[in-house]
C-alpha cells in the first residue's frame, strides 16, 4: 500500500526501519543535517548519505525509506513543509529533536576596569595650622588612626594618595592650606563601640594649685611659668618632684597636655616656656635650635670683670669621670659655647650684678663660663667651689635667674615675658644696694639707631676737626719742600 513502510524483512542489513517522522541519523525529516554529520558525529544516514551503494535494490530501498518519511498514515503529509532548517513542525512529532538552548542575559552597563586595591570614590582634606610641617604618615596617625601604615603606603604606590593633585609619599611633609586626596579605606565589620578614654590627673589639688601659681603668661599656643630655684625641669635619678610631672595641672580648656620645649637647671630659677600644641611645640623648638629666641639671665658674680661688655668664647664638653654630671672647657674637643654679658651694677670690688645672653645653648654653660674667667655665680658650689659664696646676710643659695624671654608667636607676634627673681635674689641685690630698675637693659636689635640732632652736631664737630687737623699737616708738608 502506498504510503506506508516496507516489510522488516526488507530492511537493509545491520540497520533498524526509521521511526516514523525521523530520518535514519536521527534528525526530523526535511533538515539539511544529511550533508554534515549527525549528533553522535557520524555521518548522517538520511537519504543522501555519502556511502557508496550496494547496488541498484539498494538505492530502491533508500528511496522507499525517504518516501515513507516524508509521508505519514494515509499519504498525508506527516509534518509541514519547513522553510528553514531547525524550524518547529506544526505537527506534534512522535520524539523531540535535541535543540540546544542559549540563556539570553539582559545587557548591563559594563563597569569600568580597575586596578586591584584602587578605589574610585576619594575624600579631601584641608591641612589646618595645628598639622604644618608634619610627616604624612605622621598626619594619618592623628587624623585617620585606622589607616595603618601599609594601607598609606600601597596608596602612594599606586598614585592614589596625592597633595595638591601631586604623588605624595608617607614621608612628605604637609604644609597648612594644602588639599590631601585619600582613597576611603577597605570596609571593615563594625567594631564594638568602645567608652571614650578620659585622661586621669594623677595630681593633688595641692599640686595643681602649685604649678598653676607659677603661670606668668597663657594664651592659644603658649605658657610661660616662673620656675623657682630647687625644682627641676625633667625627671631622673633620685628626681620624683619635676616641672614634667605637673604638665597635667596646666591643660586648663585644652585636651591635649602641654609639652617641654626648652629647660632649665635645678637650681635655676625664672622664665620656662611650655608649648600647648603639637604645633607650637615644633615652631618653638625650631626658634631654639635656629637661635632665634633670646633668652636674658641675671646673675650675680664674685669680683668685677675688666671689661663692662664682653662675649665669652669657649668651647664646652662633659668632663670625664663626672658621669655627664659635670662640663668643663675644652679647646680641643669642645662643642662651641658663646655666651654675651654686661654689668649692670657692681658693689665696690667684692661682686657685680650682670646681665648674661647665650647664643648658644650647651649644659651648664653660662656658670662655666663665668667660672672660666675667674668670677663664678654667687652660690655655684659645683664650678666655683668655696668661693664662690658671700659672708654676711647674702643667701648660700645660687644666683642664677632667667629674667626674659622673647620668641616669635606661632600665630603672629611675639611672646615676651619678664620673670620676678626669687625671694633670695631680690634679698640679696637689695642687701648690696642694686637699683633694681637698671636691670633692664634693651637687646642689641632693640637699640634705636636712628641718629638724633645731637648725634648729627656731634659727628659735624668731629669731621670738621679732622678737616682742620688734615690742610694742618698739609701746610707743615709744602713748608717742609721750600726749606730744601
Amino acid at each position: 500500500m502506498k504510503g506506508r513502510p516496507p516489510p522488516k524483512n526488507d530492511a537493509p542489513r545491520g540497520r533498524k526501519p526509521a521511526a516514523p517522522g525521523k530520518s535514519t541519523g536521527g534528525k526530523p525529516a526535511g533538515s539539511k543535517s544529511g550533508f554534515g554529520k549527525a549528533a553522535d558525529g557520524k555521518p548522517g544516514g538520511g537519504a543522501r548519505s555519502f556511502s557508496k551503494p550496494s547496488g541498484a535494490p539498494g538505492r530502491a530501498r533508500g528511496g522507499a525509506k525517504a518516501a515513507t518519511a516524508r509521508k505519514g498514515e494515509g499519504g498525508k503529509p506527516a509534518f509541514k513543509a519547513p522553510f528553514k532548517s531547525g524550524a518547529k513542525p506544526a505537527g506534534k512529532p512522535a520524539a523531540k529533536a535535541a535543540v540546544a538552548k542559549v540563556a539570553i542575559v539582559p545587557s548591563t552597563p559594563a563597569k569600568p576596569s580597575v586596578a586591584k586595591g584602587v578605589s574610585l570614590d576619594v575624600r579631601q582634606y584641608r591641612v589646618q595650622p595645628d598639622d604644618d610641617g608634619i610627616r604624612l604618615d605622621r598626619w594619618f596617625q592623628r587624623h585617620l588612626p585606622d589607616v595603618g601604615f601599609n594601607i598609606v603606603s600601597r596608596w602612594s604606590r599606586t598614585g592614589q594618595l596625592r597633595i595638591d593633585g601631586a604623588r605624595a609619599a608617607p614621608g612628605d611633609r604637609v604644609a597648612e592650606g594644602q588639599m590631601i586626596r585619600v582613597p576611603p579605606a577597605e570596609a571593615k565589620a563594625p567594631a564594638a563601640e568602645r567608652p571614650k578614654r578620659e585622661r586621669v590627673i594623677d595630681l593633688t589639688e595641692d599640686e595643681i594649685a602649685f604649678v598653676q601659681e607659677m603661670v606668668i603668661h597663657r594664651d592659644a599656643q603658649a605658657i610661660v611659668i616662673n620656675k623657682p630655684p630647687g625644682l627641676s625641669t625633667q625627671g631622673g635619678t633620685r628626681t620624683d618632684e619635676h616641672v614634667d610631672k605637673l604638665l597635667d595641672g596646666l591643660m586648663f580648656d585644652s585636651e591635649s597636655r602641654p609639652k617641654l620645649v626648652h629647660r632649665l637647671d635645678k637650681d635655676t630659677s625664672g622664665a620656662l616656656l611650655i608649648a600647648r600644641t603639637s604645633r607650637a611645640a615644633a615652631h618653638f623648638a625650631k626658634a631654639f635650635s635656629s637661635r632665634t629666641a633670646r633668652k636674658v639671665y641675671w646673675a650675680l658674680v664674685i669680683g668685677v670683670p675688666s671689661i663692662s661688655d664682653g662675649m665669652i668664647e669657649l668651647p664646652l664638653a662633659k668632663q670625664p669621670g663626672t658621669g655627664g654630671e659635670k662640663m668643663h672647657v675644652d679647646e680641643e674637643e669642645g662643642l662651641p659655647a658663646r655666651t654675651r654679658y654686661r654689668i649692670i651694677e657692681r658693689a665696690g670690688n667684692r661682686a657685680c650684678w650682670v646681665e648674661l645672653q647665650p647664643y648658644t645653648g650647651r649644659t651648664h654653660q653660662l656658670r662655666v663660663h663665668l667660672a672660666a674667667i675667674g668670677h663664678p655665680i654667687v652660690g655655684d658650689g659645683k664650678y666655683g667651689g668655696k668661693d664662690s659664696f658671700l659672708t654676711g646676710s647674702i643667701s648660700r643659695k645660687m644666683h642664677l635667674h632667667a629674667r626674659r624671654i622673647r620668641v616669635d608667636h606661632p600665630d603672629g607676634g611675639r611672646v615676651d615675658v619678664m620673670a620676678e627673681p626669687p625671694t633670695h635674689f631680690a634679698a640679696s641685690l637689695a642687701d648690696m644696694g642694686f637699683d633694681l630698675s637698671l636691670g633692664d637693659m634693651l637687646l642689641d636689635d632693640e637699640i634705636d639707631r636712628t641718629p638724633t640732632r645731637e648725634d648729627e652736631k656731634k659727628f659735624a664737630r668731629q669731621h670738621a676737626k679732622q678737616v682742620r687737623k688734615d690742610r694742618k699737616g698739609e701746610r707743615r708738608s709744602r713748608g717742609g719742600s721750600r726749606d730744601e
